[in-house]
């Protein structure tokens, strides 16, 4: 497991921080959509600090960052999820999320074939495209997800969602007593309803992987994200998520027919926007 960046050469290193921001390394479309955040940093002498480990996933490990520009006293800190090599991943289940999807590039595809050093580290860079990608459609058609500030090789930078350096709870450690389960309700139904108008299924979507902060339900983790239509297990998925994030709720409780309506209703919204 990587817990700090890829060794940088001591010429290269800045006089402060761990490395130099990488802002500038991503190109045009491998950066967040347009209008930036006012705290996305942009500067070209910005650093990037190292701050420690989040957690442990099956196919990435997930840091914090502290993106600064030292002469301003400006900082913003950031989640940096590092996608490890297919040799180093415990997610066994990938095929089943990406079919579907292809890839234009026959090298690239007989190097990840072969599970070459280079085709591994392109697979990674893969899931981290793609994690990435889903982000930018999913923010950009108002689904609550961390904004996409980076994609650069197999790392993405994202918002932090919390508050100082510690992370907003994930759903699963919320007592429902203690949050308002019929206001989270509907916004977990609204982001489903979107992200089913997009074509997409979240893939793996429960309560350990959306976070609340200030009474707002936040979606996580989406590099799995599936083609309704493309992926023949798309319909699977997408009723496997209502079910398994509704889990959560009606232990909370919503009513299972509420959950239920909710499968059937986004089941058949799929099957209408297929046939557009």
């Amino acid at each position: 497991m990587r817990t700090v960046f890829d060794a940088v050469p001591d010429d290269d290193r800045p006089p402060v921080g761990d490395r130099w921001s990488i802002w500038w390394d991503s190109e045009p479309l491998q950066r967040g959509p347009e209008p930036w955040p006012e705290w996305v940093i942009t500067d070209h002498g910005a650093v990037d600090y190292e701050l420690g480990a989040l957690k442990s996933g099956k196919e990435a490990d997930v840091f914090l960052v502290e993106r600064a520009v030292p002469q301003q006293q400006r900082a913003v800190t950031l989640v940096s999820k590092r996608y490890r090599t297919a040799e180093h991943t415990q997610f066994n289940r990938a095929g089943d999320y990406t079919a579907g999807r292809g890839s234009r590039n026959t090298r690239d595809v007989r190097a990840m074939a072969k599970r070459t050093t280079f085709g591994m580290e392109q697979a990674a860079s893969r899931w981290a495209a793609a994690e990435f990608d889903a982000l930018k459609r999913f923010f950009q058609a108002g689904v609550a997800v961390p904004y996409p500030v980076q994609v650069h090789g197999t790392e993405v930078l994202m918002e932090f969602i919390g508050d100082g350096r510690v992370a907003a709870p994930r759903l699963a450690e919320c007592r429902p007593g203690d949050v308002g389960v019929v206001e989270l309700w509907e916004q977990a139904a609204d982001a489903l309803r979107r992200i089913t108008e997009l074509g997409c299924a979240h893939g793996d979507l429960s309560a350990y992987n959306t976070v609340v902060r200030d009474g707002r339900l936040v979606v996580l983790d989406l590099p799995q994200v599936v083609d309704l239509y493309a992926n023949p297990l798309g319909m699977t998925f997408l009723a496997r998520d209502v079910e398994n994030l509704g889990g959560w709720f009606v232990r909370g409780g919503i009513a299972q027919r509420a959950v239920t309506d909710l499968r059937d209703e986004l089941l058949s919204m799929a099957g209408k926007v297929g046939r557009q």
